[in-house]
C-alpha cells in the first residue's frame, strides 16, 4: 500500500449508539446475528461441497456467495462487537484501509456474483437444452473467477487512492465501521480522484451487474409468461424468487449509499450498512437457499439423517 502522509494515526469508531445500556443490547443483538450468518453460510457451504446432488452451476455460485458472506461480515463485525465491549475504540489508520478493502472487495465480488446468478438463471429458463453448454463447468469456474478478480481490483484502487488521503483534523468515525463515504468527510485533502473512482469504477460494479441482472429477468420474465399452465408459470417464477429478494436489498442499499448525492443522515446511512453488510449475509442461506426443497433434502440427509445412522462412525 501507498506512503500515507498523515498527522492522524488512528480513528475513533463511535458505533451507533453511546450510551452503555444500549450498546450491550446491540452487542448481543449482533453477535447473535453474526453466529446465524456464520453458521448458515458454513453449513450450507458444506452442505454443497457434501452433497453430489447439489454440483451444479447454481449451488457452484451459492458455495461461493456464501464464502463471501462470511468475509462480509467478518470483515466489519467482529470489531464492533470488541468495541462494544471495550471503552477503546480506536482503529490504527493502516487498520482502517484495510477494514475498507476487505469490506469494499466482498461487497463488489456478492455484487458481480448476483449478476452472475441471474444469468444462469435466464439460461435455465430462456434455454433449458443448451443449459449444460452455456453453463458447463469451464464456464461456471471462469465466470466465478472474473467476479472475485473484478471485486478484488475494484477495491484495490479505492484503497490505494484512499492511501494517498491526508488525515489532519478530526479522526471521530461516526459509523460502526470504516467506509468510504465517512473517511471522505474527515479528509483534509482533495477527494475529487476517490469520488470519480467511486461513480467511474465502482459505479461500473454496480450499475454493470443491475443492468446484467434487469436484462436477464426481462427475459426470464418473457419465457415465463409464454408457459401456458398456471403451475408451470409459477414453478419457473419460484427459482427467481429468492434472487429477486436479495438482489432488491442489496443492489437498492448499495445504490443509496455510494452512488446517490449524500443528502441522507447518518443515522440512515448507518442503518443501510446495518440492512446490506450485515443483516443480508444473515438472511441469504435462509431465503435464498434453505427455502430451496433441494437443499433442505440435502441438509437433512447429510446431517440429521447421518446422525441418526450414526455416520460419524464410519470415519473411526
Amino acid at each position: 500500500m501507498l506512503q500515507n502522509n498523515t498527522a492522524v494515526t488512528e480513528f475513533v469508531l463511535l458505533g451507533l449508539s453511546s450510551n452503555p445500556e444500549t450498546q450491550l443490547i446491540l452487542f448481543c443483538l449482533f453477535l447473535l446475528i453474526y453466529l446465524v450468518a456464520l453458521s448458515g453460510n458454513v453449513l450450507l457451504l458444506l452442505t454443497i461441497s457434501l452433497d453430489s446432488k447439489l454440483h451444479s452451476p447454481m449451488y457452484f455460485f451459492l458455495g461461493n456467495l456464501s464464502v463471501v458472506d462470511i468475509g462480509y461480515t467478518s470483515s466489519t463485525v467482529p470489531k464492533m462487537l470488541m468495541n462494544y465491549l471495550s471503552q477503546d475504540k480506536t482503529i490504527s489508520l493502516s487498520g482502517c484501509l484495510s477494514q475498507t478493502y476487505f469490506f469494499i472487495s466482498f461487497g463488489g465480488i456478492e455484487c458481480l456474483l448476483l449478476g452472475v446468478m441471474a444469468y444462469d438463471r435466464y439460461a435455465a429458463i430462456c434455454h433449458p437444452l443448451h443449459y449444460s453448454v452455456l453453463m458447463s463447468r469451464k464456464v461456471c469456474v471462469s465466470l466465478a473467477a472474473t467476479a472475485w478478480f473484478l471485486g478484488l481490483a475494484n477495491s484495490g484502487v479505492h484503497a490505494a487512492l484512499m492511501s494517498l488521503l491526508s488525515f489532519c483534523r478530526d479522526n471521530v468515525i461516526h459509523h460502526f465501521f470504516c467506509d468510504i463515504p465517512p473517511l471522505l468527510q474527515l479528509s483534509c485533502s482533495s477527494t475529487q480522484a476517490n469520488r470519480i473512482a467511486v461513480f467511474m469504477v465502482g459505479g461500473s460494479v454496480i450499475i454493470g451487474s443491475f443492468l446484467c441482472t434487469l436484462v436477464s429477468y426481462v427475459y426470464i420474465v418473457t419465457s415465463i409468461l409464454r408457459i401456458r399452465t398456471k403451475d408451470g408459470r409459477l414453478k419457473a417464477f419460484s427459482t427467481c424468487a429468492s434472487h429477486l429478494v436479495v438482489v432488491n436489498i442489496f443492489y437498492g442499499t448499495g445504490i443509496i449509499t455510494y452512488l446517490l448525492p449524500r443528502n441522507t443522515s447518518q443515522k440512515k446511512d448507518q442503518f443501510l450498512s446495518v440492512l446490506y453488510g450485515i443483516i443480508a449475509p444473515m438472511l441469504n442461506p435462509i431465503i435464498y437457499s434453505l427455502r430451496n426443497r433441494d437443499v433442505q433434502n440435502a441438509l437433512w440427509n447429510e446431517w440429521v439423517g447421518c446422525n441418526r445412522r450414526n455416520c460419524f462412525s464410519e470415519f473411526k
